[in-house]
């Protein structure tokens, strides 16, 4: 397929063939053309069919149509085309909270053949140097409200030679100059159009490539086959668009049917109960966590026009499950997805649902639970999940890529069990990577973290189970000489953790040791400090 990309750093660290995962096209829907951009499909096709009135996107005070969001969004493509010089190819580094702005600027990427690069709006800018160095990300555009930490940042990225603010009239007043029409770079379907990143057990952030073709397979699959929406459905939810859940859940989805969504900076579960029945929501993308606060609304929600409820981010408890149909009436949908398969592969319908399993996998994927020699193991017995399907793991420049990819099949690091009639029940994660409230953190980052305050002498971080959040971070310190071990050390060192890292990576419990537990080697030994002392 011929390339629209200039600028071929994408195309020059993608991992080698042999590295990367078995594709699947199974589906009639995943026939793509050899030419595809994304943004057509998702944006254009809707107003060129003369669909262009209908409602796009909803925010507090504001109401976009499908022809609204394309002139934005082409406006913003001709801003980054003639004001900052983009070619395609070039990485657009795109941040802001949930906002019909972000959305705008997403679309305006794509159409101008570029690669998308989100961040969580909490990242501070020591988490920011790394992602944008490891992408070499040439532009960004941010919301003004997020422009300190990258501003912060910068110094210590080269690349980074184009910013423009929004929601503070920078940006605004270019596109006021611009016109509103955009004719699409005219993209492989193998180009890379999106790159996101996610952190592994060490710290360290993973770019995972996505194509053209990704982003409609996605499309293609569980929203399709599981969720089932229609044109008349309005999206609302939590995860941020920097999430591929997010994306896929608040912006992909619904406007891949002709659907409209509803996006807030504020998504607590107080603001999501609000916005339901504010904006008319039918379909809440959240975590378990905010389930089981919202639960405590259930007769509100009883009466409000909502009918699809989908949780995924982390595993389901099936009390949670329970208690939220006691509530509401409404079966959850549960899913397990993963940025380096862009989105939700296990699942079931309501009523195909079952307490403790996740679901069954999706059409157009395939799953199995093997064993360290990458052998299924039997009924029932808990294994590693493996997976393939139409999207797979792409690391950017990644030497980690060779143990995420075992003979084409995608290691998701979660343990699982597969019963006899093909539902996959989750166990547990299989590394170190802490899940809470859906947000996945990684241990050593926060043991860093800690390091770098003056009475820490030694830490060590893991996850423990809390009912609230599935799991919280605890971490144990070892402080340095005459240093007090009490509650204001405690609190001192959470606010610090907190003005370092995203906030909420930061302990919620603490707890000081004379010494942490290694080896003769003097490596840390985590897995005893899981074991009640």
């Amino acid at each position: 397929m011929p390339s629209a990309h200039l600028d071929t750093f994408a195309q020059q660290h993608l991992p080698p063939a042999e590295d990367q995962p078995d594709f699947l096209f199974t589906l009639p829907t995943l026939q793509f053309p050899e030419q595809l951009n994304c943004a057509s499909e998702l944006l254009d096709r809707h107003v060129a069919e003369e669909r262009g009135d209908r409602l796009c996107i909803q925010a507090h005070g504001l109401r976009w149509t499908y022809a609204d969001l394309l002139s934005q969004a082409n406006r913003i493509a001709n801003v980054l085309v003639t004001d900052m010089g983009l070619v395609p190819g070039n990485r657009v580094l795109l941040r802001a909270p949930n906002n019909p702005m972000m959305a705008a600027c997403w679309f305006a990427v794509i159409k101008a053949g570029g690669i998308a690069v989100a961040t969580m709006p909490m990242l501070r800018a020591k988490e920011l140097v790394p992602v944008i160095s490891k992408a070499e990300v040439t532009h960004a555009l941010c919301d003004a409200s997020l422009a300190a930490e990258l501003n912060e940042a910068r110094p210590l990225c080269p690349n980074l030679k184009h910013l423009m603010l929004f929601n503070n009239g920078e940006l605004e007043a270019a596109m006021a100059q611009r016109p509103d029409s955009f004719n699409n770079v005219n993209t492989a379907a193998t180009d890379t159009c999106l790159i996101a990143f996610t952190s592994g057990t060490t710290g360290v952030p993973k770019g995972t490539m996505h194509f053209h073709r990704d982003v409609m397979a996605a499309c293609a699959c569980w929203p399709a086959h599981v969720l089932k929406p229609t044109e008349d459905d309005v999206f609302v939810g939590s995860p941020p668009l920097a999430f591929t859940f997010g994306l896929g859940g608040l912006l992909l989805f619904p406007m891949s049917v002709g659907a409209s969504t509803v996006l807030i900076a504020k998504a607590s579960p107080e603001h999501l109960v609000a916005a339901i029945e504010q904006f008319g929501a039918t379909v809440l993308f959240t975590a378990p966590t905010s389930y089981r606060v919202m639960a405590a609304h259930g007769e509100t929600q009883r009466r409000s026009t909502l009918r699809r409820c989908v949780s995924a981010g982390e595993a389901l408890p099936a009390a949670t499950r329970s208690l939220w149909k006691q509530a509401t009436g409404i079966e959850l949908i549960d899913g397990i997805g993963a940025t380096e398969l862009l989105h939700i592969f296990i699942s079931a319908d309501e009523a195909n649902a079952r307490p403790g399993a996740t679901g069954k996998v999706v059409p157009g994927y395939e799953a199995k639970v093997v064993d360290d020699a990458g052998h299924t193991v039997p009924t029932g017995t808990v294994g590693k999940l493996a997976v393939r399907g139409p999207t797979g793991c792409r690391y950017l420049a990644d030497d980690r890529q060779r143990s995420y990819v075992k003979d084409g099949w995608n290691l998701t690091g979660d343990a699982y069990l597969m019963d006899a009639d093909g539902y996959f029940f989750y166990q547990s994660r299989t590394d170190d990577m802490i899940i809470s409230s859906g947000y996945n953190i990684a241990a050593p980052e926060v043991e860093a973290a800690l390091l770098l305050h003056a009475d820490v002498l030694e830490c060590a971080v893991i996850g423990v189970p809390d009912e609230e959040r599935g799991q919280i971070v605890k971490a144990f310190v070892v402080l340095q000489p005459g240093a007090s071990a009490d509650a204001r050390k405690i609190k001192a060192l959470q606010d610090f953790v907190k003005q370092t890292v995203a906030p909420y990576k930061y302990p919620r419990a603490i707890e000081f040791r004379s010494e942490l537990p290694k080896t003769e080697t003097g490596k840390l030994q985590r897995f005893k400090l899981k074991v009640p002392s």
